[in-house]
């Protein structure tokens, strides 16, 4: 979700226009997983073309969505506008970016390997601020064991070891801990994670 021009965002911001052109747009399975969730003020972190906050905002939730790819944000207003659903569609700079609010659900959907792990660390602990007491963080990543990597800077992503994204949420509630193979191109694969969390309802609790 930088906003800084690199082979990742190109990567999406393609597949973003041809998914668009195809009017793709059912959710994937993470995301019907991250709806079952949603509730109340959601951040979509990652949107992509917005499909589950679009999703979400059907439920009756109010959606903060936030991307680097020009084609989805500006598809994802057009058709929240169209739709006349409650969902404010923002590009940004996710390593800048710093929440104005607390949020009862957040989802973080295939985004956080896109950083190096450094980055991918940080932004998890300012999204985990982000949260109310009692709210709850979906978060999807591709582990190690990927080897589909076309969609990567090579200068800047991060193949998670599953034990270490249980370890980010120390302290919190895991409501949901999910790991799935998908096949890929070229006889590769993606294999992911994806962690329901909850945050303590304990007072100062992050």
């Amino acid at each position: 979700m930088c906003c800084a021009v690199n082979r990742s965002i190109e990567f999406f911001d393609r597949q973003f226009e041809e998914q668009t052109r195809a009017r793709a747009f059912d959710l994937n399975p993470f995301e019907t997983l991250a709806l079952e969730y949603a509730r109340g003020d959601v951040l979509d972190f990652g949107c992509g073309l917005g499909n589950f906050a679009l999703a979400a905002a059907r439920r009756g939730c109010r959606v903060d969505a936030l991307d680097a790819s020009p084609h989805a944000i500006a598809s994802l207003r057009e058709r929240a506008a169209d739709a006349g659903l409650p969902v404010a569609a923002q590009l940004a700079d996710a390593v800048a970016w710093q929440p104005a609010r607390a949020y009862d659900t957040i989802a973080c959907i295939g985004l956080l390997m896109f950083f190096d792990c450094a980055t991918a660390e940080a932004l998890l602990l300012r999204l985990r601020r982000a949260l109310r007491p009692g709210g709850t963080l979906i978060v999807n990543v591709l582990t190690r064991g990927t080897t589909f990597m076309d969609m990567f800077d090579p200068d800047a992503y991060c193949l998670f070891a599953p034990e270490r994204v249980m370890q980010l949420f120390g302290g919190w509630e895991i409501v949901r801990c999910d790991d799935a193979r998908f096949p890929a191109p070229r006889d590769t694969v993606k294999v992911f994670r994806t962690v329901v969390a909850r945050r303590p309802r304990v007072s100062g609790a992050t």
